[in-house]
């Protein structure tokens, strides 16, 4: 493989049901400035916390596993670390995995700030579903797939990017179909 920048992690689940559709390795990057009241991972804000990994590593845990229908990114906020997941996220679609990204950015602020992080638009290129918005304690639930809170949304990376606008994944459609009080706010 070529060399690849190292990722600052805080931590890896192998096997996750809860992070996305299917089975799914979780990768939870290091570093996030959002700083959400009642954020589930608090030990992933710190930008110098966590440890350093090589792409190589993860790679090898993704081709150890055939059971994965994807990855997800989490974190912390992965969009953080967006230029030195781009080849991970490369990697994982050449394996033919979906890949999930959660960031506490709405998808309408990452379009804005994309201009001045090109990486941003690259990394989402290769998204399947984006779980956009920051959490909100007043917000939470535990009666949403994949979500905190009910002003997140599961977003439809490719049909997005090609109209121009937010489309929410057919599983967040659903769910609301079946929970018309589960709308996000």
């Amino acid at each position: 493989m070529d060399e690849y920048p190292r990722l600052r992690i805080a931590g890896i689940e192998p096997e996750s049901f809860v992070d996305g559709p299917g089975i799914r390795m979780t990768i939870f990057t290091q570093g996030c400035h959002h700083n959400c009241p009642g954020c589930q991972n608090p030990q992933t804000h710190d930008f110098n916390g966590g440890r350093l990994i090589d792409i190589e590593e993860i790679v090898s845990m993704l081709d150890d596993n055939p059971l994965l229908d994807g990855v997800t990114f989490s974190g912390g906020d992965p969009m953080d670390q967006a230029e030195a997941l781009i080849p991970l996220a490369r990697i994982i679609k050449e394996r033919g995995l979906n890949l999930v990204i959660f960031t506490g950015y709405t998808y309408e602020r990452l379009m804005e700030l994309a201009a001045g992080r090109p990486g941003f638009m690259e990394l989402l290129s290769y998204a399947d579903i984006l779980i956009d918005g920051p959490f909100i304690m007043a917000k939470k639930s535990l009666e949403i797939k994949f979500r905190g809170s009910s002003n997140q949304r599961i977003i439809d990376v490719p049909k997005s990017i090609v109209e121009g606008r937010v489309v929410l994944h057919q599983i967040q459609l659903d769910e609301m179909k079946a929970r018309p009080d589960l709308v996000p706010a």
